[in-house]
């Protein structure tokens, strides 16, 4: 019987996560099962999902930033409840470098960014604001 490793398995799926289950065991040399199987248990434990990653420039979203956010400490947890309930907020990440939270949004306009990063500012629990506009995605 073909062993197969998690990370041979997912080395192919960050390659192409639509890759048919048929192809995979050809390449693997196992059943079509057993990939099945291999995948739901690698979903199940959470150390695999499956995510879009969109072109928002296709959708008329023209501005994607990262912003680095600093944050009193005894606000941190209320920050990070207030930012994942904002729908501008794409993807919210907690940091050990020059900020304490990382945030990515994108928006249609510059006064839709700005608007976004004015708003930030102005909130009394945040102590730094320091946008990044994204000029090109290189990988």
């Amino acid at each position: 019987m073909v062993r197969i490793s998690d990370i041979d398995l997912i080395k192919e799926l960050e390659k192409n996560s639509r890759i048919p289950f048929t192809e995979l065991a050809k390449k693997f040399k196992v059943s079509e099962a057993a990939i099945r199987k291999r995948i739901k248990k690698l979903l199940k434990n959470g150390t695999i999902k499956f995510s879009l990653d969109i072109n928002y420039k296709k959708l008329g979203y023209y501005y994607t930033a990262i912003i680095g956010i600093d944050v009193l400490p005894e606000h941190f947890l209320k920050v990070i409840e207030m930012l994942k309930e904002d729908k501008e907020v794409k993807e919210l990440y907690s940091s050990s470098g020059d900020h304490m939270l990382l945030v990515k949004v994108v928006f249609k306009t510059s006064d839709e960014l700005n608007g976004f990063v004015k708003k930030l500012e102005k909130n009394k629990m945040i102590t730094k604001v320091c946008p990044a506009i994204i000029v090109e995605r290189l990988k």
